[in-house]
């Protein structure tokens, strides 16, 4: 199941026309993305509910699995592919007993190796560290040495994602690093051309994966 847990992960942005962001998410998509993760903060649970609905079928027609941000009961009632959750979004090990065996269950952990190693124990399908360079996304987010990616390969049988900050200009810094997938929300989003930046990003992954 992790094992498609790899090369480059896109993180929707905080969109709350539905329309754009679906443009968006096809661009995304026809560039190459391999995951795509739905998380939109600002939005309430009906628009949650409605982009997500109009995001799965758009993945499903480009094989690319959908992970939802924080919500189960979002991803079991789409029946979408997994569940990304935080430090405080549930307790992992009921959330995996939850999704059964056959949904991808990712974790968020920060710059604590401590968490990946329980987020591992107790079914995590592969861990998130970061942020890893300056975000805009989460300005005040803790910064997760690049070291997380080594010493995961060594203690982890997971994949790792990298998050927070990544661009062009830095992201094969991440990618020496170790990590398995890298995420990545405004540097092909908030781009004026959202497949030509998704391009770019996946054809780094083609020659260095």
């Amino acid at each position: 199941m992790f094992s498609i847990i790899k090369g480059l992960y896109a993180v929707t942005p905080d969109e709350q026309d539905t329309d754009v962001l679906l443009a968006k998410v096809e661009a995304a998509l026809l560039g190459g993305i391999n995951i795509l993760q739905y998380r939109n903060k600002q939005a309430n649970h009906k628009l949650l509910t409605q982009q997500a609905q109009a995001i799965l079928p758009l993945c499903r027609q480009y094989n690319v699995p959908l992970i939802i941000n924080d919500s189960v009961k979002l991803c079991l009632t789409l029946d979408a592919d997994g569940v990304h959750i935080g430090a405080k979004d549930g307790n992992l090990s009921e959330v995996r007993t939850r999704l059964g065996p056959n949904k991808i269950l990712g974790a968020s952990c920060y710059n604590r190796f401590d968490l990946a190693l329980t987020a591992q124990q107790a079914g995590a399908d592969y861990v998130a560290f970061g942020a890893c360079f300056a975000s805009n996304t989460k300005p005040n987010a803790p910064v997760a040495s690049l070291d997380l990616f080594k010493l995961a390969q060594a203690q982890l049988h997971i994949p790792t994602v990298a998050i927070g900050g990544i661009t062009l200009t830095n992201v094969l810094q991440a990618i020496d690093a170790g990590a398995s997938a890298i995420a990545v929300i405004n540097a092909i989003f908030n781009s004026s051309d959202v497949k030509l930046s998704t391009q770019q990003f996946a054809q780094l992954f083609d020659t260095n994966f």
